[in-house]
């Protein structure tokens, strides 16, 4: 039986990418999505240029920022540069290995994200509802510890979803309706049973996005009624500064993820390139204005990048 299985598989040379075919001035959106890509090479980096130099800066907390900014550097490199140069440079065509090897590190990056957004409101979970105990409880071993152990879920999940791509037969079209080797428009050319690749995709959605979701959900019902304790208003608004520049990131990263979720999962009818140029949005505008709002929105990494400034003032008088 296994030996008519391998057989009958048909695996493809590679794939075509075959989004935006009908999108009028579709590179002029690819260059700005390669500026898109730059500015957010820049940013991360920047950003984690000030918590490496700045030693006041190497807390649980900013451990998890620097983290979140390696995975929006990872993501962003998985999927904007090949997609700009399928769309720039006429480069449709992806080897089936090299298909399969983006489909992982897409699936895989976009979960950390997720993971790490996560672990920070764990973070202001433990700060805010646990002010005496914060220190002890939330150690910079524990959170690298923590994050981890985060890493693996993932790793062997999204591995296993690759994995069970390997067991479709491609033998109609190759051409995937999408921008890149994304794993739901590929798994639906298969002319095979892909019940088992539907099943790993939802179970990914539901631990990967949902259950992170609502862990944050809950997080946030204890904090703002630990901070409705707090008798001093100065207190209260200072906690709720605190929260802001996270509840922006999990605003622009789950927000536009479950507007994609839910018009699938109620079969809402959406013309192609919209959907297409909304997930592409969603994946890449996160990893950009991340560590821009961690920036402007905390105090501390203001306060860092102050200091290096004036210390460079003071060394180029000197």
């Amino acid at each position: 039986m296994a030996t008519e299985m391998n057989l009958t598989l048909v695996r493809p040379l590679g794939f075509h990418i075959g989004g935006f075919q009908l999108l009028p001035y579709t590179q002029y959106y690819f260059i700005f999505l390669s500026v898109i890509y730059m500015a957010t090479l820049f940013c991360n980096f920047f950003l984690m240029a000030i918590i490496f130099y700045m030693e006041e800066l190497h807390t649980p907390k900013y451990i998890t920022i620097f983290t979140l900014s390696i995975i929006d550097v990872s993501y962003s490199t998985s999927i904007i540069p090949k997609s700009v140069d399928a769309f720039l440079f006429d480069s449709k065509f992806i080897l089936y290995e090299t298909c399969l090897t983006q489909m992982f590190f897409v699936l895989y990056f976009s979960a950390m994200e997720s993971f790490s957004i996560t672990i920070l409101a764990y973070e202001r979970l433990i700060s805010i509802c646990f002010p005496l105990r914060s220190v002890t409880i939330n150690t910079n071993t524990r959170m690298i510890v923590i994050i981890l152990a985060s890493a693996c879920v993932p790793l062997v999940v999204d591995m296993v979803m690759v994995y069970l791509i390997t067991r479709l037969s491609f033998c109609r079209s190759t051409v995937i309706n999408s921008y890149y080797c994304d794993h739901g428009p590929v798994f639906n050319l298969a002319c095979n049973d892909f019940t088992p690749n539907w099943m790993a995709a939802y179970f990914g959605i539901v631990t990967f996005f949902c259950v992170p979701l609502a862990f944050i959900i809950i997080s946030y019902i204890c904090i703002v009624l630990a901070v409705l304790k707090i008798t001093s208003k100065e207190g209260r608004k200072k906690a709720f500064k605190i929260c802001t520049a996270h509840l922006f990131l999990v605003a622009i990263f789950y927000i536009p993820l479950l507007a994609i979720y839910l018009t699938s999962w109620i079969k809402l009818s959406v013309d192609t390139n919209t959907r297409i140029f909304n997930t592409s949005l969603a994946a890449t505008l996160p990893p950009l204005l991340n560590p821009i709002i961690y920036t402007l929105k905390t105090e501390e990494i203001m306060q860092a990048i102050k200091k290096i400034y004036k210390k460079r003032i003071i060394h180029s008088s000197m």
